[in-house]
Protein backbone atom coordinates (compact mmCIF):
# COMPACT_ATOMS: atom_id res chain seq x y z
CA UNK A 1 0.00 0.00 0.00
CA UNK A 2 1.18 3.80 -0.86
CA UNK A 3 -0.05 6.62 0.85
CA UNK A 4 0.85 10.19 1.73
CA UNK A 5 3.10 10.44 4.63
CA UNK A 6 1.62 11.84 8.09
CA UNK A 7 3.36 13.72 10.79
CA UNK A 8 3.55 10.38 12.76
CA UNK A 9 5.32 8.78 10.11
CA UNK A 10 8.73 11.63 10.73
CA UNK A 11 10.96 9.38 13.29
CA UNK A 12 10.05 6.04 10.67
CA UNK A 13 11.29 8.64 7.51
CA UNK A 14 14.23 10.15 9.79
CA UNK A 15 15.09 6.30 10.41
CA UNK A 16 15.08 5.52 6.54
CA UNK A 17 16.98 8.20 5.55
CA UNK A 18 20.02 6.93 7.82
CA UNK A 19 19.57 3.62 6.20
CA UNK A 20 19.82 4.92 2.83
CA UNK A 21 22.57 7.25 4.03
CA UNK A 22 24.59 3.82 4.91
CA UNK A 23 23.75 2.49 1.72
CA UNK A 24 25.04 5.10 0.13
CA UNK A 25 28.24 5.24 1.97
CA UNK A 26 27.50 8.83 3.11
CA UNK A 27 25.83 8.08 6.44
CA UNK A 28 27.55 11.17 8.34
CA UNK A 29 26.01 13.26 5.45
CA UNK A 30 22.31 12.33 7.00
CA UNK A 31 22.09 15.35 9.73
CA UNK A 32 18.30 15.94 9.23
CA UNK A 33 16.74 16.03 12.42
CA UNK A 34 13.22 15.01 13.20
CA UNK A 35 11.97 18.64 13.90
CA UNK A 36 13.55 19.73 10.45
CA UNK A 37 11.81 16.94 8.70
CA UNK A 38 8.98 18.00 10.70
CA UNK A 39 8.65 21.89 9.21
CA UNK A 40 9.88 20.81 5.71
CA UNK A 41 7.13 18.37 4.94
CA UNK A 42 4.42 19.52 7.37
CA UNK A 43 5.11 23.32 7.40
CA UNK A 44 2.89 26.19 7.22
CA UNK A 45 5.05 26.10 3.64
CA UNK A 46 6.05 22.50 3.24
CA UNK A 47 9.24 22.20 0.94
CA UNK A 48 8.67 18.89 0.21
CA UNK A 49 6.44 15.30 -0.03
CA UNK A 50 6.41 11.66 0.92
CA UNK A 51 4.88 8.88 0.14
CA UNK A 52 5.38 5.77 2.65
CA UNK A 53 4.94 2.33 1.25
CA UNK A 54 3.68 -0.30 3.53
CA UNK A 55 3.25 -3.96 3.91
CA UNK A 56 -0.08 -5.14 2.81
CA UNK A 57 -0.05 -8.28 5.12
CA UNK A 58 1.52 -6.68 8.26
CA UNK A 59 0.98 -3.40 7.59
CA UNK A 60 5.25 -2.44 8.36
CA UNK A 61 6.60 0.85 7.14
CA UNK A 62 8.72 -0.86 4.47
CA UNK A 63 10.29 2.49 2.21
CA UNK A 64 9.11 5.97 1.62
CA UNK A 65 9.81 8.58 -1.32
CA UNK A 66 10.54 12.50 -0.76
CA UNK A 67 9.90 14.40 -3.50
CA UNK A 68 9.65 18.37 -4.28
CA UNK A 69 8.46 20.63 -7.23
CA UNK A 70 10.56 22.23 -9.56
CA UNK A 71 10.13 24.01 -13.13
CA UNK A 72 11.32 23.92 -16.07
CA UNK A 73 12.32 27.34 -18.32
CA UNK A 74 12.00 25.01 -21.21
CA UNK A 75 8.72 23.43 -21.24
CA UNK A 76 7.37 26.41 -18.86
CA UNK A 77 5.66 23.81 -16.46
CA UNK A 78 6.50 22.30 -13.08
CA UNK A 79 8.14 18.82 -12.53
CA UNK A 80 9.27 16.41 -9.90
CA UNK A 81 12.36 15.61 -8.22
CA UNK A 82 12.61 13.03 -6.57
CA UNK A 83 15.19 13.36 -3.92
CA UNK A 84 15.09 10.19 -1.97
CA UNK A 85 13.48 6.70 -2.87
CA UNK A 86 14.24 3.83 -0.18
CA UNK A 87 12.54 0.10 0.26
CA UNK A 88 14.15 -1.74 3.27
CA UNK A 89 16.37 -4.57 2.21
CA UNK A 90 13.75 -7.22 3.32
CA UNK A 91 11.03 -5.73 1.72
CA UNK A 92 12.74 -5.31 -2.04
CA UNK A 93 11.49 -7.42 -5.31
CA UNK A 94 7.86 -7.44 -3.25
CA UNK A 95 6.83 -4.56 -5.83
CA UNK A 96 7.05 -1.09 -3.41
CA UNK A 97 9.53 0.26 -5.06
CA UNK A 98 7.60 -0.02 -8.00
CA UNK A 99 4.20 1.10 -6.66
CA UNK A 100 6.16 4.11 -5.08
CA UNK A 101 7.43 5.14 -8.62
CA UNK A 102 3.85 4.15 -9.94
CA UNK A 103 2.33 6.62 -7.53
CA UNK A 104 5.17 9.68 -7.86
CA UNK A 105 4.44 9.67 -11.89
CA UNK A 106 0.18 9.60 -10.70
CA UNK A 107 0.82 12.20 -9.11
CA UNK A 108 2.97 13.93 -11.97
CA UNK A 109 0.38 13.29 -14.85
CA UNK A 110 -2.93 14.74 -12.66
CA UNK A 111 -0.19 18.05 -11.33
CA UNK A 112 0.38 18.41 -15.25
CA UNK A 113 4.24 17.82 -14.70
CA UNK A 114 6.21 17.46 -17.96
CA UNK A 115 9.09 16.14 -16.12
CA UNK A 116 10.36 13.63 -13.54
CA UNK A 117 13.71 13.50 -12.51
CA UNK A 118 16.12 12.30 -9.59
CA UNK A 119 19.86 11.65 -9.31
CA UNK A 120 21.26 8.21 -9.06
CA UNK A 121 25.22 7.17 -8.25
CA UNK A 122 27.25 6.19 -10.48
CA UNK A 123 28.25 2.92 -8.92
CA UNK A 124 24.60 1.65 -8.05
CA UNK A 125 24.16 -0.54 -10.90
CA UNK A 126 21.05 -2.51 -8.97
CA UNK A 127 19.29 0.71 -9.10
CA UNK A 128 20.53 2.06 -12.33
CA UNK A 129 18.88 -1.23 -13.87
CA UNK A 130 15.32 -1.04 -11.93
CA UNK A 131 15.10 2.44 -13.18
CA UNK A 132 16.26 1.72 -17.02
CA UNK A 133 13.34 -0.97 -16.72
CA UNK A 134 10.66 1.53 -15.56
CA UNK A 135 11.30 3.63 -18.90
CA UNK A 136 14.11 6.11 -17.06
CA UNK A 137 16.61 7.76 -19.15
CA UNK A 138 20.43 8.27 -17.91
CA UNK A 139 21.26 11.94 -18.88
CA UNK A 140 24.97 11.33 -19.28
CA UNK A 141 25.36 14.90 -20.82
CA UNK A 142 24.57 16.02 -17.64
CA UNK A 143 26.41 16.85 -14.92
CA UNK A 144 24.91 17.30 -11.31
CA UNK A 145 27.38 20.84 -9.84
CA UNK A 146 27.42 21.52 -5.91
CA UNK A 147 27.98 24.24 -3.61
CA UNK A 148 28.26 23.93 -0.14
CA UNK A 149 30.15 24.21 2.71
CA UNK A 150 32.60 26.55 2.95
CA UNK A 151 32.65 27.00 -1.18
CA UNK A 152 28.92 27.81 -0.38
CA UNK A 153 29.94 30.64 2.15
CA UNK A 154 32.39 31.94 -0.03
CA UNK A 155 30.64 32.26 -2.87
CA UNK A 156 27.49 34.35 -1.04
CA UNK A 157 30.31 36.61 0.14
CA UNK A 158 30.56 37.60 -3.37
CA UNK A 159 27.16 38.69 -3.75
CA UNK A 160 26.51 42.78 -4.52
CA UNK A 161 24.93 44.45 -1.58
CA UNK A 162 21.14 45.51 -1.71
Amino acid sequence: MIRAATVNDIAEIRAMIRELAEYERAAEQARATEEQLREALFGERPAAFALIAEDDETGETVGYAVWFQHFSTWTGTGGMHLEDLYVRPHARSGGHGKALFASLAAICERSGYERFEWWVLAWNEPAIGFYTSLGAELLEEWTVCRVSGDALKKLAARAPAG
